[in-house]
């Protein structure tokens, strides 16, 4: 009993280990490539004081080899033919020589080099795997609010989407008839910065990055209308932008906007190409008349507004 158990812990820690070491396969690949290639480097420096023994020894043969083909005493004996075998033999000792002397180092050197493209190629295929995995959730989740739209409207996809919650707000307003300030109740929604999508980020005097460090935006300004103005002029020129080079990542709006990059950033955007459309063609920053956020700051009630983009993906797989 003691024994199987013992088996079934060490078959259960030999498969976590070869798990972990497949994982991080290529770290180690690379950490063994890069010192493989430093240690051939060294083993290649220490080879190389060698050398001029060897090149010594060669040069002390060949000119034996030619005195003597040269002296007449020794010609009946010692023909040009046999100086030219002499000559050879000596040659290919010499590369034999060589290829000793830096054969290890050589061979070293080519197996460093190819642990490290092994570990380039393992990366490349999980990033394929990951985007083709990206694709399929981007797409199943295009087609299920694509339908949500068309049976209940768009009005509640964003309901869902943003998890808005519905409130009463009070809002001060002149009376018509009296000419007096006066505060009616408005309906509305609020929305939670932790409901929000993945790229879509509030435009406010402070923000976030991805390790929840707060960054002052240098682009906000105290002003809403301004501000307002601004980002309408940035999301012009981000259209501009994507029709000169037909591709924008996301984290260069971002970048316009003030906003800290995000790692989703190096790799969403949006491409332009008209004959074979393959997302919307331009860039929205999600401004609409009926947003409560944009609405609200338009009207001066909140320092915030939300922006949501229309990413159309993977930059990578698109293009």
């Amino acid at each position: 009993m003691k024994k199987a158990e013992i088996v079934k812990s060490m078959n259960g820690f030999l498969s976590k280990t070869s798990f972990q070491l497949k994982k991080h396969s290529p770290e180690i690949l690379v950490v063994a490539g890069v010192i493989g290639v430093v240690t051939s480097a060294v083993m290649a420096c220490k080879a190389t004081t060698k050398v001029g023994e060897i090149l010594d020894k060669t040069k002390e043969d060949v000119e034996t080899i030619h005195k003597c083909e040269a002296d007449e005493s020794v010609k009946e004996r010692y023909s040009s033919e046999d100086a030219q075998k002499d000559l050879a033999i000596v040659y290919v000792q010499t590369g034999m020589k060589f290829a000793k002397l830096y054969g290890p180092s050589v061979i070293l050197g080519a197996l460093s080099i190819t642990s490290i493209l092994a570990s380039n190629n393992i990366l490349r295929k999980r990033n394929v795997a990951l985007s083709a995995a990206y694709a399929a959730i981007d797409k199943g989740f295009k087609e299920y609010r694509s339908r949500v739209i068309e049976r209940f409207g768009e009005e509640v996809d964003r309901e869902l989407k943003y998890n808005l919650k519905a409130k009463k707000f009070d809002e001060t307003v002149i009376d018509e008839e009296t000419g007096k300030e006066k505060k009616v109740k408005k309906n509305g929604f609020v929305v939670s910065p932790a409901d929000i999508s993945g790229y879509a980020r509030f435009f406010e005097k402070y923000t976030q990055d991805e390790d929840g460090n707060s960054i002052l935006n240098p682009r906000w300004e105290s002003n809403n209308e301004y501000n307002l103005m601004f980002i309408k002029a940035q999301e012009r020129y981000a259209n501009d932008l994507l029709k000169a080079k037909k591709r924008v990542f996301l984290n260069e709006v971002y970048e316009m906007l003030g906003l800290p990059r995000t790692k989703a950033g190096q790799i969403v955007g949006w491409v332009y190409n008209p004959e074979n459309s393959k997302g919307d063609n331009y860039i929205d920053f999600g401004l609409y008349s009926d947003n409560l956020s944009y609405s609200d700051y338009v009207n001066g009630f909140d320092q915030a507004i939300l922006l949501d983009f229309n990413v159309d993906g993977n930059i990578w797989d698109l293009m």
